[in-house]
């Protein structure tokens, strides 16, 4: 069975909303961190945060914080900046999952095309294995992605699930990523699944095969606006248990 790994980055930004220009203010709230932990009380096994260059919701202290008190594991998102790397290799989470960055979008959209930047990735892969941590790419269920993620020496892809989530869980899409997901295993490769999930659309997708994590945040989020934190990772946790 998948363990759900939770988001918090949505979180954050609620928080940024409010105190961006006051960061350190006490009121600034909600806390991420504190979001996490409930997250792992609830039945989450793991923590994902996105540390963007740009900063717009996770912060740096954040991370730190995170790494410092979550008992589960820590997998932190990040572009192919240096930058982001040094924090990486300095924090050492325990996954790093490597997506695409676009200062103009408002969320991760389209998986990192490997393919094209292997000469660019390679080093940054090997620096991030070479300190012990697990790296994940972000890809679309694409053979040509998996048979870059291989060659880069990747531990797992993450399969974006965002096209089979926008087109509402179309039974072509459905199949694109299955497909994928028995490539990448073929390959050597471990899967995990991500982007657009929710407790309408997730049922199906745990039909892929070797499935080992579904990162799910804005659903989770939107969700604990109306019944709190704890009770939708309970439910989202329900859903894959039962499935």
């Amino acid at each position: 069975m998948p363990i759900l790994g939770v988001n918090i980055d949505h979180v954050a930004t609620i928080r940024q909303a409010r105190y961006r220009e006051v960061p350190d203010s006490p009121n600034a709230s909600p806390d991420p961190v504190e979001a996490a932990l409930i997250a792992e009380q609830a039945g989450a096994k793991g923590i994902t945060a996105h540390l963007r260059e740009d900063r717009r919701h996770i912060q740096d202290r954040d991370i730190l914080r995170l790494r410092e008190k979550i008992t589960t594991k820590l997998n932190l998102e990040m572009g192919a900046s240096e930058e982001i790397a040094r924090i990486a290799l300095e924090i050492i989470p325990d996954d790093v999952c490597l997506v695409p960055e676009n200062r103009r979008e408002v969320t991760t959209e389209g998986g990192l095309n490997c393919a094209d930047q292997l000469d660019e990735l390679r080093p940054l892969v090997a620096r991030l294995k070479g300190r012990g941590i697990r790296v994940s790419l972000f890809i679309d269920p694409d053979e040509a992605q998996i048979e870059a993620a291989a060659e880069l020496g990747a531990d797992f892809v993450e399969i974006h699930t965002g096209a089979y989530a926008n087109a509402a869980g179309s039974g072509a899409e459905l199949k694109r990523l299955i497909t994928a997901a028995g490539l990448a295993v073929a390959a050597g490769l471990r899967v995990n699944a991500g982007h657009g999930l929710n407790y309408h659309n997730l049922r199906p997708v745990l039909a892929m095969s070797g499935l080992e994590e579904l990162n799910i945040g804005h659903s989770i989020v939107s969700r604990a606006v109306i019944v709190g934190m704890a009770e939708a990772v309970r439910e989202m946790c329900s859903i894959i248990a039962e499935a």
